[in-house]
């Protein structure tokens, strides 16, 4: 009973397909010495490097000497088969490199609300070159509360988020994108609004009815509200901008989101060259991510916008 050989060839590596490379070339040169200007080196080089393939064939691929240069029935073979599997390679590198050039996919994003009125515009500019490069891409924003977009990432959900930032979540990346200012408004109706600005004390402030967050903040900024009279809450800025224009609480708006009731004359900034805050913004994607293509472009528009 006969027993089969092991195939010599048990997986193909870069050093197969480099020594195939040579081969092609040197046949299609006609010989090792045509050859040698082609590839950069010498017919020594060359004629190891064939020894060396025909050792990790075990086929004899071609005869040298006086007689010159042929290719046996087992190389013409070899060589017709090499330039199928060359062939291949560089159809899968082009349609490879052709997927960074016509993105596909979606974009889920989280957004913390009321960034759209920020000046920098970052966000927006980036979406618009993400969507300029990958017509096709499917983008989706959900707006929702820091803590949830956060959470969202975390559990892949989301692949990329908008949030302030706090203190940073263990599994999370983060990546300022901006500041913006807080300052402490009451809404028309309210006692305060028609005030002088030198009755505005801080100790007049901080008996008034107030509205605190209940997303995270960092330590220096929740200082600003343990001062407050905190009788209502909030999951984000929205709600904060509701209650206030009830005219019966103050509360921090960010001034880009606030300028607009400010410039109707129904918001008023109270003391704002003292009661402010500024927040930094930030991009929040998961750390050990696997490769997405829509993602990356999107954090690379993201980082080249200003």
């Amino acid at each position: 009973m006969s027993t089969r050989r092991p195939d010599p060839l048990a997986q193909v590596s870069d050093f197969d397909i480099r020594l195939l490379r040579i081969f092609r070339s040197v046949v299609e040169c006609g010989g090792f010495s045509a050859a040698e200007s082609v590839l950069g080196i010498g017919r020594s080089a060359i004629s190891q490097q064939m020894s060396d393939l025909e050792q990790r064939l075990g086929l004899r691929l071609c005869q040298r000497g006086r007689a010159g240069f042929a290719l046996t029935e087992e190389g013409r073979e070899v060589y017709q088969s090499s330039l199928q599997l060359l062939s291949a390679l560089e159809s899968f590198r082009t349609e490879v490199n052709g997927l960074h050039q016509h993105l596909r996919g979606e974009l889920n994003i989280g957004l913390t609300d009321n960034l759209v009125t920020l000046p920098h515009m970052r966000i927006t500019n980036a979406l618009a070159q993400l969507k300029e490069r990958g017509p096709d891409v499917h983008i989706q924003i959900r707006m929702t509360p820091p803590s949830e977009v956060e959470q969202g990432v975390l559990d892949g959900r989301l692949h990329v988020g908008v949030v302030p930032q706090a203190t940073t979540l263990s599994g999370l990346e983060y990546q300022p994108l901006y500041d913006e200012r807080s300052l402490l408004y009451c809404a028309v109706g309210h006692p305060l609004f028609y005030a002088a600005d030198d009755q505005l004390s801080d100790e007049r402030l901080n008996v008034q009815d107030a509205i605190a967050p209940t997303f995270r903040l960092p330590p220096e900024i929740q200082a600003q509200y343990q001062v407050l009279k905190a009788t209502a809450s909030a999951s984000d800025r929205e709600g904060m901008a509701f209650l206030i224009l009830t005219g019966r609480y103050i509360g921090y708006l960010p001034d880009h989101y606030a300028s607009f009731w400010v410039q109707q004359g129904r918001l008023r900034a109270l003391k704002p060259s003292s009661r402010f805050y500024d927040l930094s913004l930030a991009s929040v994607t998961r750390k050990g991510r696997r490769p997405h293509l829509v993602l990356e472009s999107f954090l690379e528009a993201l980082a080249a916008t200003t």
